[in-house]
């Protein structure tokens, strides 16, 4: 007797050998281009919803109905999808084996503008991994960010430092014209969107030091940007909780008008809601850009570039709840707030380039931009404080609950802030190439004007004393009473005119050795006239590059720097009381670069290894502290400093047909300030630098070399993609970054303290992408799918780890004038959710 089960295996067997009497076999192997097999390439007919992935010796199958056309699909990143019809009769086995062409022969390190070798030390990017980058931020900068040499403990700022400088000292260019930062911002949540669009985007070139003379005077690094110019029509559109972008492209009038089209929007709040400050955040971000190219003959093209931003930020706060201290002694800080943040960043910028080349070895442009940006800043919050002394015993019933009252005290925060700039430059570049020599030159005029309010102070209260606050003695008057301090105020109004000429001259010769190798000697010098103070800077740079003729390696070493003369923005000549340093002097560093590019194939696939070692000796420096994001210089003061480091970078194929890479840093950053120095009594203890009895003054003590805010001993980053196996429509794309802490400043002592450090930053985001629809899918005919190239989703989870990463402190004092420092932390662990389709 048969039982239903074996029934229906018995009729799944019949219509199994049924199928199989109607169908055809296909089968082969898909290989590279030198014969190599291709494993996880996947083999599919789009019309059947039917594929395989080929083995590890590039092997597949695929059963088809016989007596039909189809169209067979072969895909793999980093290769050319491969379309071939076929038709089989009944039975029909069939043997079809596929060559996959690569789509880039080279990794993008390896890609060098103008040149097989270059003298300085620019990375190229691939801006297509930005747009799957996981991050909070999103864009260019967290992929720059990922580069040896590169520091950002934010994930909610597109800021980053570069051995060992600061947010100001970083060039950002799109299509050769400078990109500022914001002025007022304060925090990473405030900022909103940076100026780069990564839609937009066709080329990325990132140097972290020792550049040539054509990208600048910034004392750190460059990021050079180019938008696309679109060839035919493309669209995308991407939806996510954390906002919304799209952009079109599309060429018009028989090819010789192209348009590029971006906007963008995003908002932040749901993972501000999980800050340690509770509140009614109100993040709007929205910004537009554009770029059109019109041909007007074979010589000469016409481009406009346009951006338009309104980054608006609003916060109602209303509790902030944090523990610091060690494991046998933790603290408590609860703070309850009232009041309102509400803040503005409105930022334009039109760029008109006109470009002419009357022959294929000259390139002419004249380019004439204004960039303009109106920030304002207002607060009041009140707040009033409890810190706590928190209980750790284990098997205690109050273990976590605050056990002792160790102070209240209330603070207030105003500021009527306004900040207005206006930059207009004109511009004329060259490139003259002979053979395989290139002359470029430059030169640029600017007109800088500044319209600055600053109205802030702060006011700090303990227990209903205003601080600074005499010790009580009872039956006692003091004899003096303090005064009614603010514990900060600034107020100024400053409006600033500056007209500013530069330009510069460089050369690039390559030497060809008699089975030698190859030499390339890029030679330039800079100048500039600054009108602050009427002076004008030389910057002279030099750089080699020599690759060897060495059978079967890939070896090329390179040696560069030179003078690089950084005239201070307004930023950098506000002192902490809002006025104006007259005496400004740009700063200055000398730079000298190591480094070498060893390509190489391990298990089949390229690699390439990048080693640089540099020193910088620095002169002017302007000493400064950070607080999130916002820089606040002292103006008045100067110092030397150095810093020296290694960097190594590895990329390539950790798995077949994927770029990854690992960044490792080793740095050191110091700075002796003129003229510093701490008060001591006669039994060497420190005195405040103001609160103190002349009398009690028995030394003077110069305080030395010291560690400037930006010096990260070790940092480690890495942008990992993977395929999953047998699933080869599914990616995963991780993040991971660590570094050491770096120095804080308690800003409620009279000097600065090396010896106090921030937590190490750890993090990691990881990302799992699963396609949709590919170039190789088909539909019906009339379905709207038909115009989608690709379509995927994207599961991203920041933090994965989940750990509080302290991005300041909020200080906060006793009756008694006694510190504590309680950790502002980052953002936790959070999932986002984001669908992209691209037309």
């Amino acid at each position: 007797m048969r039982t239903p089960l074996t029934l229906l295996l018995l009729f799944l067997s019949m219509v199994s050998f049924a199928q199989k009497e109607t169908r055809g076999l296909l089968y082969g192997k898909v290989i590279d281009e030198q014969g190599m097999p291709v494993e996880l390439a996947n083999v599919a007919v789009a019309s059947l919803s039917q594929g395989v992935t080929t083995d590890g010796k590039g092997r597949y199958e695929l059963h088809l109905p016989a007596d039909t056309t189809l169209t067979l699909s072969v895909t793999f990143v980093g290769y050319e999808t491969v379309q071939r019809q076929v038709r089989l009769s009944k039975g029909e086995k069939r043997k079809l084996d596929l060559v996959l062409h690569a789509t880039a022969m080279s990794l993008p390190d390896a890609v060098i503008s103008d040149r097989a070798i270059d003298a300085s030390s620019l990375t190229r990017l691939n801006p297509r991994q930005a747009t799957l980058l996981p991050s909070i931020g999103g864009g260019i900068e967290n992929l720059v960010k990922t580069l040896p040499g590169v520091i950002s403990n934010n994930e909610l700022s597109s800021q980053y430092t570069v051995r060992g400088g600061n947010f100001d000292e970083n060039l950002i260019y799109v299509n050769g014209i400078e990109i500022y930062r914001p002025f007022l911002v304060g925090s990473g949540q405030q900022e909103g969107l940076s100026f780069v669009n990564s839609r937009l985007v066709n080329n990325i070139e990132f140097s972290a030091g020792g550049f040539a003379a054509e990208y600048g005077d910034k004392m750190s690094s460059v990021l050079d940007v180019t938008y696309k110019k679109p060839r035919e029509f493309g669209a995308s559109l991407a939806l996510s909780l954390l906002g919304a972008e799209a952009h079109v492209e599309g060429v018009a009038g028989k090819d010789r008008f192209s348009y590029l089209l971006g906007a963008r929007y995003k908002n932040t709040a749901v993972a501000l809601n999980m800050l340690n400050t509770q509140g009614d955040y109100k993040p709007s971000f929205t910004d537009v850009q554009t770029l059109l190219n019109y041909r007007l003959n074979d010589r000469w093209e016409l481009s406009f570039l346009g951006y338009y931003s309104k980054n608006l930020y609003s916060l109602a706060p209303v509790s902030s709840t944090a523990d610091a201290g060690f494991i046998n002694a933790v603290y408590r800080l609860d703070i309850y707030m009232e009041g309102q943040e509400v803040d503005d960043y409105t930022t334009g910028l039109g760029a008109l380039t006109l470009d002419f080349k009357p022959n294929k070895d000259l390139d002419l442009k004249w380019i004439a931009s204004a960039y303009s940006a109106y920030e304002r800043e207002t607060y009041d919050i009140l707040g009033e404080y409890y810190l706590g002394q928190v209980e750790t015993s284990l098997g205690s019933e109050q273990q976590g609950n605050v056990i002792s009252n160790m102070g209240t005290g209330a603070f207030l925060k105003h500021a009527r802030n306004a900040f207005y700039a206006q930059v207009f430059n004109f511009d004329h570049k060259g490139t003259k190439v002979n053979d395989q020599d290139v002359l470029k030159w430059g030169v640029r005029y600017q007109y800088q004007r500044v319209d600055d309010v600053v109205s802030e102070w702060n006011m700090v209260d303990s227990a209903g004393y205003s601080l600074p606050h005499l010790p009580d003695v009872m039956g006692t008057m003091p004899s003096a009473l303090p005064e009614l301090t603010l514990s900060m105020a600034h107020r100024a109004h400053n409006v600033l005119g500056l007209h500013n000429v530069d330009g510069f001259v460089q050369q690039s010769l390559t030497f060809l050795l008699p089975n030698e190798g190859e030499v390339v000697l890029t030679a330039g010098l800079r100048g500039n006239y600054w009108g602050y103070n009427h002076k004008v800077y030389g910057s002279p740079r030099l750089g080699v590059a020599y690759k060897p003729n060495l059978e079967g390696k890939d070896l090329v070493f390179r040696l560069s720097g030179g003078l690089y003369n950084q005239t201070p923005f307004y930023r950098e000549l506000r002192q902490r009381d809002g006025t104006l340093y007259l005496d400004a002097e740009p700063q200055r560093s000398y730079q000298f670069v190591l480094g070498s590019d060893y390509k190489f194939r391990a298990w089949g696939r390229p690699f390439i290894l990048t080693s640089e070692a540099y020193y910088k000796y620095l002169q002017h420096i302007i000493p400064y502290d950070v607080d999130n994001v916002r820089i606040r210089y002292y103006a008045d003061q100067r110092a030397k400093g150095y810093v020296t480091g290694l960097d190594f970078k590895i990329n390539g194929e950790f798995v077949k047909g994927i770029d990854s890479w690992a960044s490792l840093s080793l740095m050191r950053n110091r700075e002796d300030i003129e003229g510093d120095y701490y008060l001591v009594d006669a039994e060497g203890n420190k005195l405040p630098f103001y609160n103190h009895s002349d009398a009690a003054v028995a030394d003077t003590i110069p305080l030395g070399w010291h560690y400037r805010p930006s010096n990260q001993r070790v940092s480690f980053s890495m942008f990992f993609q993977d395929y999953i196996p047998n699933a080869p429509t599914w990616k995963v794309n991780m993040t991971l970054t660590f570094g050491t802490g770096m120095p804080a400043n308690d800003d409620t002592s009279d000097f600065y303290d090396p010896r106090f450090r921030y937590p190490p930053y750890r993090r990691v985001d990881i990302g799992f992408v699963k396609q949709l629809i590919n170039e190789g899918s088909s539909f019906s005919r009339g379905n709207p799918l038909n115009y989608v190239k690709n379509m995927y989703v994207s599961l991203e989870v920041f933090n994965l780890l989940n750990i509080n990463n302290t991005i300041s402190y909020t200080w906060v004092k006793d009756v008694n004038n006694n510190a504590y420092g309680i950790n502002s932390y980052l953002t936790p662990r959070y999932v986002n959710l984001k669908l992209v389709t691209e037309f």
